[in-house]
């Protein structure tokens, strides 16, 4: 019934196989594969006609993960998986990034790629195994699809680069001082088409030789999937690019010069404007049937992108005027909004971001719900892109995977830099606004995301800062490597390759290629052309820091302290009562966790000194000489019991009260009286041993010797 094909290979410390044939046999393209006891499902199905007039390539990714995967049962009221987590957005993204650029020009039917995982054994990230699948099945699907890929991901430990480490080594790096780097790299057998990366301040020379070492443990992956489409490929789908160079040659007859003079415009809404009245003209000078052409976008395309590349690398010059390696103009500005706890407005030429920053207790923390496990993030980074920030009408308020893509990007090449939650212990939430965009926005919330966190007064280790990096590769191999990308170089160029990082090193990566002709060395130079704009950008957010920035009166203020463990239990007290009590007295609001690590957070010091001083008194234990200020709470007939620290009580002996001898303790003392006392010792027993005469009563001082003598 069934016809299996398996391929199966060691890889790393774990077994690689790829198996099709026996589940969803009418999808074009279905493999499961599984690395260790992790395994995913990639079905691909495409269309066999193009949608009439469509003029883009509809690929859509779906990776979704199932809770069945890892034995659990999601939350919430309806117990069933609902819309995207973040980690399932990002993943889909990883996906169809490297796959998009290798489908035979000209392709345009529909494709769609769905990844399912089946099982997750807690140590192999399902990401990996997910982009292995995918590239597999469309291998095998017949669809015109110019690959395979590989994918790994990479660690860096004591120096060395670890491939595909496991779930928990990269989880939350920050707390990890061992491992430096989490980097995800996918590529042909020639050339690597993507990459991204959460580092820890890597050197150009580190990042570049983890991309290599990847590249490299990717090369079996690509031979398995090869051996698997010589067992269980389909026949190749017939399909022939449409020859339209009689239609190009039209369009360049009817409007390069007026398409020339467009580009040459420096200001983007004059040149969008430009652009739009040149491609008019063009219009007018074809021919009906021409103008009903379903190539005529394409062959616009093209005299755009070889007017536009043409002249950048014969020239070195670009649409508006720099130099390959020249940053826009920047403005960097803090402080602008009053109520806020942090903010600053970013401008980078025509892109602008402003960036908010805002400030809260362990309560704000964002609670997430994976398949490896809960766990608790205390940095958030939203970013937010409206239609009015490129000048256009358009849906507003939807969160797309563009805008979430571009916020983890950001948030990767922060988080780095931030301070360990013991010495921070803040939520920190980061908003990015961007108000205008022509070029890298996420690179622009990274520079106004460091200055609005230092804003808010966010002790961050350095100042972050990225740039965006694009190249124009021709066919005769001569290229150019171009600095802060505008949109229209992003567009038309070869490589979009955006690095963030502080003066000591690399941060945050991500790369696409989409062509399969990047060497290392045109990666090298990228880096270091970045590297140089990383550093001029860095200067010019430094004119924005004039010192500390004072802590906000609206944020709220934490204090932390430390208590044993087998403290927990009295801080916290039967129900809760005894924390409850606390917060009520101190107006402070109080968390503790299962470590004995206390936050204690009020706008008001007031509050959180009466809420530090009431927990300390009941797990501090009382020092031997010191001196207390209680309160009799019992008069006896040879003493009276004192209360002097939290909830303990002691003895002070009669013969302890005063300085002459007492007929009963009752004649200087009664019932609820403040005394000071001081704390002598303990007895055989344990029992607390407190003397009154050797204080003064009226100062709380001890007095000198001749003073307590009889």
């Amino acid at each position: 019934m069934f016809n299996v094909t398996t391929k199966s290979m060691e890889w790393g410390e774990e077994t690689l196989t790829l198996e099709t044939g026996k589940v969803a046999r009418q999808a074009d393209g279905s493999v499961i594969a599984t690395l260790g006891e992790t395994s995913v499902m990639a079905n691909v199905t495409f269309a066999r006609k193009q949608k009439p007039g469509q003029d883009f390539f509809p690929l859509t990714v779906h990776y979704n993960e199932k809770y069945y995967a890892a034995g659990k049962i999601p939350g919430g009221f309806f117990k069933r998986e609902a819309r995207p987590t973040e980690k399932e957005t990002l993943t889909s993204r990883l996906i169809d990034r490297p796959i998009r650029p290798l489908f035979v020009p000209g392709f345009k039917n529909e494709v769609l790629v769905i990844c399912t995982v089946l099982s997750h054994d807690l140590v192999n990230d399902p990401d990996m195994v997910a982009m292995i699948a995918a590239s597999a099945a469309l291998t095998i699907s017949g669809a015109p699809f110019m690959g395979p890929i590989g994918a790994c991901r990479v660690g860096f430990e004591d120096g060395d680069y670890v491939l595909n480490p496991t779930v928990d080594d990269m989880q939350d790096l920050r707390l990890n001082p061992e491992q430096r780097l989490d980097l995800v790299v996918a590529g042909t057998k020639d050339a690597v088409m993507m990459v991204e990366s959460e580092a820890y301040e890597l050197s150009e020379a580190e990042m570049l030789g983890a991309v290599k070492f990847a590249h490299e443990q990717i090369q079996p992956v690509i031979d398995l999937i090869i051996e698997l489409a010589e067992a269980a490929a389909k026949e190749p789908f017939d399909f022939q690019p449409v020859d339209y160079s009689d239609l190009y040659e039209a369009v360049k007859a009817a409007g390069e010069t007026e398409m020339r003079a467009a580009f040459a415009i420096g200001d983007k809404q004059e040149r969008t404007a430009a652009v739009a009245a040149a491609r008019e003209t063009i219009l007018a000078a074809l021919t009906e049937e021409q103008q009903e052409d379903a190539n005529l976008g394409s062959a616009m395309k093209k005299l755009e992108a070889g007017i536009l590349r043409g002249d950048v690398v014969k020239t070195g010059k670009r649409i508006d005027g720099r130099k390959t390696d020249e940053i826009r103009d920047i403005v960097a500005e803090t402080g602008l909004l009053p109520r806020t706890h942090g903010s600053a407005l970013f401008t980078r030429g025509e892109t602008q971001g402003l960036v908010v920053t805002t400030l809260g207790t362990g309560d704000d923390e964002q609670f997430i719900d994976a398949l490896h496990g809960n766990f608790k993030s205390n940095f958030l980074l939203h970013y937010n892109f409206p239609p009015y920030s490129v000048g256009e009408v358009g849906r507003f308020g939807f969160t797309g995977r563009r805008e979430i893509g571009h916020g983890k990007l950001a948030w990767r090449a922060l988080q780095a830099v931030l301070p360990a939650s013991t010495d921070f212990p803040y939520t920190i939430r980061v908003v990015s606004e961007i108000t205008e965009s022509n070029g890298s926005s996420s690179m622009a919330s990274v520079c106004g995301g460091s200055l609005s966190m230092m804003d808010a007064g966010v002790p961050l280790k350095a100042p972050v800062a990225g740039v965006a990096m694009g190249l124009i590769l021709e066919d005769d191999g001569s290229y150019a490597i171009l600095s802060d990308i505008l949109g229209d170089e992003d567009h038309l160029g070869d490589m979009d390759f955006k690095v963030a990082g502080t003066e000591n090193g690399i941060t945050s990566l991500q790369m696409d290629i989409k062509i399969a002709g990047i060497t290392p060395e045109i990666m090298e130079k990228a880096l270091a052309q970045a590297k140089d704009g990383r550093l001029h950008i860095l200067g010019e957010m430094n004119k924005a820091l004039s010192g500390a920035a004072d802590f906000s009166i609206h944020a709220p203020r934490i204090e932390t302290m430390q208590v044993p463990t087998d403290k927990i239990r009295e801080v916290i007290g039967s129900g809760g009562k005894v924390i409850r009590e606390i917060v009520e007295v101190s107006g402070a609001k109080v968390d503790i966790n299962d470590d004995g690590i206390i936050k204690i957070a009020s706008p008001n010091g007031d509050a959180i000194k009466k809420a530090y001083e009431m927990i300390h008194a009941i797990v501090a234990e009382p020092e031997e000489g010191a001196i207390y200020t209680g309160k009799v709470v019992k008069i006896v007939d040879f003493g009276a019991f004192v209360n002097f620290f939290g909830k303990r009580d002691g003895l002070v002996h009669v013969s302890q009260i005063e300085n002459r001898r007492l007929n009963h303790p009752s004649d200087v003392l009664k019932e609820g009286q403040e005394v000071k006392v001081k704390l002598l010792g303990f007895d055989d027993r344990g029992k607390v041993r407190l003397s009154m005469k050797m204080i003064d009563q009226t100062t709380g001082e001890e007095m000198k010797k001749d003073e307590t003598a009889e």
